[in-house]
C-alpha cells in the first residue's frame, strides 16, 4: 500500500477521527508504533516495522511526524502521508531512542499528556522501559487499541480492496486443490499456492501457509514439511491472500480418498458449528453471541475440550506475523458487532491423541441484517 491507494480525503478522515478519540482521552499526543496503524494513518507499506519505528500525532493541528530507520527515508518521503520523516542509524549504529528522546524534546512532548501504543510485537521492551522514563509525567495512557478500534468498520475502498483479496484466495484455494496429489510433499503443494497466490496479484501475506497432513493432522498450526502425502490423509490448510496489505483468510478440510467416518464426523460438527456461528452473526449482536452458538454445536456432543482456537476475530490489513484485529469472538466479549466488519469464523477441534483435526474458514462481512461470506467456494470437505 501507498499514498496512492486511497484518495487524500480518506487519510484525512481518519487523522479526524483519530484526532477525535484523542480529545476523548485528552491527550495532547499520540505515538503510534504498531505497523498496522502507522500504515492507516500514512499509506506507508515500509519494513521499518523491523526495527524501531514510531509515529507522533498531534492532537492540536494533525501533525504527522514519523521516526524511522534512515534506510526507509525515501520511501516514507515518497509514498507515505506524512508531514515530517526524522531518520536514525544509516551506515553506522545508532541507538534509536536516544533519536525518540531528542525529537520527543524538540516537539515539545515534555509537560503535555501523550498516550502510546505498546503492541505485542513491534516495541522491544527494552525501548518500551526506556520511553517510559524519557516521557515521565507525560506519559498519561497506554491507549494501545486508540488506533485498532476506529479500523474495525472498513470504508468502501477498503472493502473493494478485501473482496479483491477473497478473489486471489478462492484462486489460490482451487490450485491447492488440484495440486492435491499422492507422492507430493507438503511444501510442494504450499508452493503452488504461494505461486498462485502472487502471480494473482497478492502480497506475502502477514502469515505464514498452515498445512497439515496425515499424522501431523492434530496439529492446529503447523507449517508445511517434506512429507509426502498418501492415500488415505486426511489434513487441513490455512492461508491468507493480501491485496495491499488488506487480508482475506480461507481454510479447508481435506481428504485423499474417501474420508474416514471419524473425519466425516468431525467434520460434520465443525461444519455445523461454523454455520451456527455465521448465522448469528449481524449488527448489534454481541461478538460473544457468534461464538457462544458455535461453542453449544461442539459441547452438545462432548468435544469442548478439544475447542483449541478462538471462533473467530476480525481481519485487519496485516504486517509479519499477524493480520488480526483486537476484536475476538469468545465467552464475555462485550464488543458489539456492525456493519462492515470484517470477521474470520472457525471453531475448530483438534484431539491430539487421535492425531487428528478439522478446521474450516471462512471470511464474513457484517451486515445489519447478518453477514455476507466473501468466498464463492463451497465448505464442503475436499476429496482428492
Amino acid at each position: 500500500m501507498s499514498r496512492a491507494d486511497f484518495p487524500i480525503a480518506e487519510f484525512t478522515s481518519r487523522l479526524s477521527r483519530v484526532r477525535a478519540a484523542m480529545a476523548e482521552a485528552r491527550l495532547d499526543w499520540f505515538i503510534a508504533f504498531h505497523p498496522v496503524s502507522i500504515h492507516w494513518l500514512t499509506g506507508s507499506d515500509a519494513k521499518s516495522y523491523q526495527a524501531f519505528q514510531c509515529l507522533f500525532i498531534s492532537a492540536a493541528d494533525g501533525r504527522r511526524v514519523i521516526l524511522t530507520r534512515e534506510g526507509e527515508r525515501n520511501e516514507f518521503e515518497a509514498d507515505a502521508v506524512v508531514d515530517a520523516v526524522h531518520g536514525w542509524g544509516g551506515g553506522e549504529p545508532e541507538d534509536p531512542i536516544a533519536a525518540f528522546e531528542r525529537l520527543a524534546a524538540a516537539l515539545g512532548l515534555g509537560g503535555e499528556r501523550v498516550g502510546i501504543e505498546v503492541p505485542a510485537y513491534y516495541l522491544h521492551p527494552h525501548h518500551y522501559l526506556r520511553i517510559k522514563a524519557i516521557l515521565g509525567d507525560a506519559l498519561a495512557a497506554e491507549a494501545t487499541d486508540l488506533i485498532h478500534r476506529l479500523k474495525l468498520v472498513k470504508s468502501p475502498r477498503e472493502l473493494d480492496y478485501i473482496r479483491a483479496a477473497s478473489r486471489i484466495a478462492d484462486a489460490a484455494m482451487r490450485t491447492f486443490i488440484a495440486a492435491l496429489k499422492e507422492g507430493r510433499s507438503e511444501l510442494e503443494v504450499a508452493g503452488e499456492v504461494y505461486r498462485a497466490l502472487l502471480a494473482g496479484g497478492s502480497g506475502l501475506p502477514a502469515s505464514t501457509l498452515n498445512l497439515v497432513s496425515g499424522e501431523r493432522a492434530g496439529f492446529s498450526h503447523g507449517a508445511p514439511t517434506a512429507r509426502r502425502l498418501r492415500s488415505g490423509d486426511t489434513g487441513n490448510v490455512e492461508f491468507g491472500a493480501a491485496y495491499r496489505r488488506y487480508t482475506v483468510t480461507i481454510g479447508r478440510q481435506f481428504s485423499l480418498g474417501p474420508p474416514s467416518a471419524r473425519v466425516a464426523e468431525l467434520y460434520r460438527i465443525v461444519r455445523e458449528a461454523g454455520d451456527a456461528a455465521i448465522a448469528a452473526i449481524r449488527a448489534g449482536v454481541k461478538a460473544s453471541v457468534p461464538h457462544e452458538a458455535a461453542r453449544s454445536v461442539i459441547a452438545a456432543v462432548g468435544y469442548d475440550r478439544y475447542r483449541v482456537h478462538t471462533t473467530g476475530y476480525g481481519i485487519a490489513p496485516g504486517f509479519p506475523p499477524s493480520w488480526g484485529e483486537p476484536l475476538h469472538m469468545f465467552s464475555g466479549c462485550e464488543d458489539v458487532l456492525e456493519a462492515g466488519m470484517v470477521l474470520s469464523v472457525e471453531p475448530p477441534i483438534f484431539i491430539g491423541a487421535e492425531r487428528l483435526g478439522v478446521r474450516i474458514i471462512d471470511n464474513v462481512l457484517v451486515t445489519e441484517s447478518g453477514v455476507s461470506r466473501l468466498s464463492q467456494l463451497p465448505r464442503d470437505l475436499v476429496v482428492a
